[in-house]
């Protein structure tokens, strides 16, 4: 399997080293800057012009120093004063102004890159999100879009800022005494030797820290949602828990007091060599002044436009390390944003207009996708390499026909393939081989909005969010009006419920709904439907988890829901399949019965084996 450049593993080198892996990040963050590109030069612009700036005081108090105090002219010591003065003012407005277009330009930056990378999400196929860590993927749209922006704004600043001020300083020292400025230059090779070394240490540990992190979010992500926490107070592993959140948080605090300890120990090493730098500029330049060489205004001015020589190199230094560490965020924000989208809308896809709702399946065969065409190895579990599925067909050969309007139940035992088989209508996957139409289009060929907007699913465990009623029915639909809504409700038998509630529509359900009943859950997922007014409908074990009082509501909404629509049933209840006008029976990925309840119990085939008497009985036990 051909590994993703952004694949590496902590510690490996070419994840630090990798010249094409920071080229690639640098190209694609400069594709984002788009938008921003005027500021970004207006940014540059202020920062030179600082730069230059910044040369002056040293210069004037050099004027003050060898000319107007010794000429006692005291209107040129008031006029290089006036000048000082400026400069300083000058230099706080441009601060301003680089303030103002790096906030501009960076909290742009993570405003796109978030954006972009929510919408790709949302996009990539269902296998994608079997597999991905939510915690891992969180951080990714967090932390790493934070260091990825710091790469474009502070970085990049400090960049042109410090070889601005360089190039400018150097020149203005060799104006003002060539052998001084060499001497000072002699210690250059001690900033650049460490850098790389520690560049390469520092860049591992980001990214070391990063995944730790990234693996702390995902802990937290599945135990802090209701079903989490309900499992871990029902098993009694809360210890156990903590211990392993303490763990992990501990290699994340680790791995901070190294990455801090390595920077602070390089800036400190920068700063001594910048010191003796300093001191032989005074000590020699002292003796250059008593034998009458130099003035004591130029030997003033070199001193303070040393700062200025070393305070460059030692960001320079240090930005190749804040670079190095700033592109693995960019490497694992991109890494998201350039992964292939397996299920997308193919070039000349029609749109599915005014859908009658007929189904057919032309020997659809089906295999689950393989990890590396629907994963990112880094969002899932740390350390681990791709899981792979099953490399075996799923279903074998199916052919099918609904007719518009017609109710088929799909029935069969664990494993036959019933919700695999139910997923391809939508295209949460594609097939193998074969194909699926709609009103005789392959549903390839479709566009994916106009597709799901004719599919209604009502699963087991429907899901809510964390929102009001109101939002929960209005993501359906949400120019819906409140009337529209209200017949919705009252035929998803949920009306009357919503009315008694304290806040009525704007009662908020919960985690996933946790504050509603299993069967209150079901209506308001019925009525959800009801309002989206698809052709086709998709019931996958809608009523296999609740009591006969609800159940008998929930078949009441049912048959408000199916009304007029094409309909496939996922059911192992008599009471739900029975009355359908056609049984399809899968085994082992094949359809190897179908007819009405009363054709194949006559029959004494498959079914009629499975067969229980009484309404609470199954012909065969729910699975996936």
């Amino acid at each position: 399997m051909r590994m993703s450049p952004y694949s590496l593993r902590p510690g490996d080198p070419s994840a630090i080293k990798g010249v094409k892996i920071n080229r690639h990040a640098l190209r694609r963050a400069w594709s984002f800057a788009g938008p921003y590109r005027l500021s970004i030069a207006l940014f540059m612009v202020a920062i030179v012009v600082s730069a230059v700036l910044g040369i002056l005081p040293p210069l004037l108090f050099r004027q003050i120093l060898d000319n107007a105090i010794p000429q006692k002219n005291r209107g040129e010591i008031t006029f290089l004063a006036t000048l000082l003065v400026v400069a300083a003012m000058g230099d706080a407005f441009l601060s301003i102004v680089q303030r103002w277009f790096s906030t501009r330009i960076g909290e742009g930056m993570i405003y796109d890159l978030r954006v972009a990378l929510f919408d790709k999400v949302e996009r990539m196929p269902i296998a994608f999100f079997t597999r991905t860590q939510t915690g891992s993927l969180i951080s990714r749209l967090n932390n790493d879009v934070i260091g990825a922006q710091d790469a474009v704004t502070n970085t990049l600043g400090s960049v042109v800022s410090n070889v601005v001020v360089l190039v400018t300083t150097m020149a203005a020292m060799l104006t003002l005494e060539w052998r001084l400025t060499l001497l000072s230059l002699i210690v250059l090779p001690l900033f650049i030797i460490p850098a790389k070394r520690v560049g390469r240490k520092l860049s591992a540990i980001s990214r070391e820290q990063m995944n730790m992190n990234a693996t702390m979010n995902t802990q937290m992500t599945e135990r802090f949602n209701v079903s989490g926490a309900l499992l871990v107070k029902l098993f009694g592993s809360r210890r156990t828990e903590v211990s392993t959140f303490a763990g992990r948080a501990a290699k994340v605090r680790d791995a901070g007091i190294k990455q801090a300890m390595y920077g602070r120990t390089f800036l400190v090493a920068l700063g001594l060599v910048a010191a003796v730098g300093a001191a032989a500029i005074y000590g020699i330049g002292a003796h250059l002044v008593v034998s009458g060489t130099i003035k004591v205004g130029t030997l003033v001015a070199l001193a303070a436009l040393a700062p200025r020589l070393y305070q460059p190199l030692t960001g320079l230094t240090n930005t190749r390390v804040d670079m190095m560490t700033a592109l693995v965020s960019f490497d694992r924000v991109f890494e998201v944003l350039d992964a292939p989208v397996a299920i997308a809308d193919k070039l000349g896809a029609v749109d599915l207009v005014d859908p009658q709702g007929r189904i057919e399946l032309r020997d659809v065969w089906f295999r689950y996708p393989p990890a590396a065409s629907s994963s990112i190895p880094s969002l899932e579990a740390p350390g681990l390499e791709h899981s792979g599925d099953p490399d075996q067909d799923v279903l074998k050969g199916i052919s099918l026909v609904v007719e518009p309007g017609e109710t088929v139940a799909l029935v069969g035992s664990s494993g036959a393939g019933k919700t695999t088989l139910s997923s391809l209508l939508p295209r949460l996957y594609d097939v193998t081989g074969g194909a699926v139409l709609i009103d005789g289009l392959d549903i390839r060929n479709v566009t994916l909005d106009s597709l799901t907007a004719a599919i209604g699913v009502v699963s087991q465990d429907p899901h809510l969010f964390h929102e009001s009623v109101l939002s929960n029915l209005l993501y359906a639909r949400p120019d819906a009006s409140m009337e529209a809504i209200e017949v919705a409700c009252r035929g998803a038998r949920i009306y009357d419920m919503i009315n008694a509630l304290p806040d009525r529509f704007e009662t908020i359900v919960g985690d996933r709904g946790y504050r509603m009943s299993g069967g209150e859950k079901q209506r308001l997922a019925i009525a959800r439907l009801l309002l989206k007014q698809p052709a086709i409908v998709i019931l996958d074990e809608a009523t296999s988890h609740l009591d006969n009082e609800n159940e008998a509501q929930v078949q009441a909404a049912l048959e408000m829901a199916l009304s007029g629509r094409t309909a496939l049933i996922i059911a192992h209840r008599l009471s739900t399949i029975r009355n359908a006008d056609r049984i399809v029976v899968l085994d082992a990925g094949q359809i190897v019965e179908q007819g009405t309840h009363e054709e194949l119990i006559a029959l004494g085939g498959f079914y009629a084996r499975q067969e229980y008497l009484g309404e609470n009985h199954s012909p065969v036990t729910d699975d996936r």
